[in-house]
């Protein structure tokens, strides 16, 4: 495990959601202080709220958005790119665990929880991670 995965971790001890802890621990990387990664990565935890997409996962998305986007003055422009980014950290996210969704991620349905919360958040900084800093 990477520092800034044990990072992560350690902030999922202290309270931050799946989300947070991914986002604050990378957010250096991107451009953003880490109150406002904080705030933005909030309403992603659990699954966007909801047990949908995994939250730690949502965040390795936020991340890859924040270090490929052009930004607003040209919009449009790196959508596309991005979109294949977040699509290959899904797919690998999903072939390593066999989900990608929080309460298939759980066992919700069929009782067979196939990963963890800190499970998923190593993956998912994982994944983040050789992107960032390749």
């Amino acid at each position: 495990m990477t520092e800034r995965a044990k990072l992560a971790q350690d902030f999922h001890d202290q309270g931050y959601n799946c989300a947070q802890a991914v986002v604050c621990a990378y957010c250096d990387l991107v451009g953003l202080d880490k109150e406002t990664a904080y705030k933005m990565s909030e309403g992603f935890g659990f699954g966007m709220g909801c047990m949908e997409m995994c939250g730690a996962l949502s965040g390795a998305f936020m991340l890859a958005g924040m270090k490929n986007s052009a930004g607003a003055d040209q919009p449009g422009t790196t959508k596309g790119q991005t979109y294949k980014v977040t699509k290959m950290l899904k797919e690998k996210f999903e072939q390593k665990n066999g989900a990608y969704l929080c309460r298939d991620l759980k066992g919700v349905a069929d009782g067979n929880v196939r990963r963890s919360c800190p499970g998923c958040i190593e993956d998912a900084c994982e994944l983040i991670e050789e992107y960032l800093t390749k």
